[in-house]
């Protein structure tokens, strides 16, 4: 058997909600990555345990795999060179855009990049959003940006609908999610990042990443991962 932080159970940190990624219902982890650990877990004669990060940047997460208090960190994480300096990356299994969400009452007219001038980006620090913000207020197209603690998106959602924000950079299918259910704000359009989604692991476990892998690729061949992948994310997701 695979060694784990717990022996025979597999340790994952994840940072909710980031839906539809991994989402926290009735006090059950759940969301497509935790289907899918679930699905791993059975192939790999593993259990699953759940952990959840509330820090202020994103990043902090992966302190986790070298303290250790996991044995992987998945939650929607894009792989990016900085972050693959540090921990060891699966490979990915989805790719995604930036979004962008507006309030449609304070802002109708917004369709386009140009129209976000004059106004100000709200981000979650560590988020790879920051990036796309970034080049945004270089090249002229937003006036600010105003950075939340990671954990706290329902306060940077809140921000918006009162006008205190003008826009949330996040990825597309999160951004999607959390706006789903507040009336005045849309996902108006996409950022191309292309951005690969994998799982984060120390860098010493390529034994631990390898056996993963090779389980996902099973459920690839199964049907599973499909099946899972049109449950939360219709067709709004490309596969790698």
């Amino acid at each position: 058997m695979l060694p784990t932080l717990i022996p025979g159970t597999l340790t994952i940190a994840s940072a909710y909600p980031d839906p539809p990624f991994v989402i926290m219902q009735d006090g059950t982890a759940t969301g497509f990555e935790i289907e899918l650990m679930r699905s791993v877990c059975q192939q790999l004669g593993l259990t699953l345990r759940t952990v959840g990060y509330d820090g202020d940047d994103f990043n902090g997460i992966f302190n986790g795999l070298d303290q250790p208090t996991c044995d992987a960190v998945i939650s929607g994480t894009t792989i990016t060179p900085e972050r693959a300096s540090r921990v060891l990356f699966s490979q990915p299994y989805l790719t995604f855009q930036q979004g962008v969400a507006i309030n449609r009452r304070l802002s109708p007219h917004v369709a386009a990049i140009s129209d976000l001038r004059g106004l100000t980006a709200g981000i979650q620090s560590g988020n790879t959003s920051d990036a796309v913000a970034k080049r945004l207020l270089a090249e002229g197209h937003i006036k600010d940006i105003r950075y939340y603690p990671y954990r706290s998106i329902g306060a940077a959602l809140d921000d918006l609908v009162a006008g205190r924000i003008g826009l949330i950079i996040k990825l597309f299918p999160v951004l999607s999610s959390l706006v789903a259910e507040r009336a005045d704000l849309a996902v108006v359009m996409q950022v191309p990042t292309h951005e690969q989604i994998g799982i984060a692991y120390n860098k010493n476990r390529a034994d631990l990443c390898n056996a993963v892998d090779a389980a996902i690729q099973t459920l690839r061949q199964n049907g599973t991962f499909a099946l899972l992948q049109s449950k939360w994310f219709g067709s709004a997701a490309a596969t790698v």
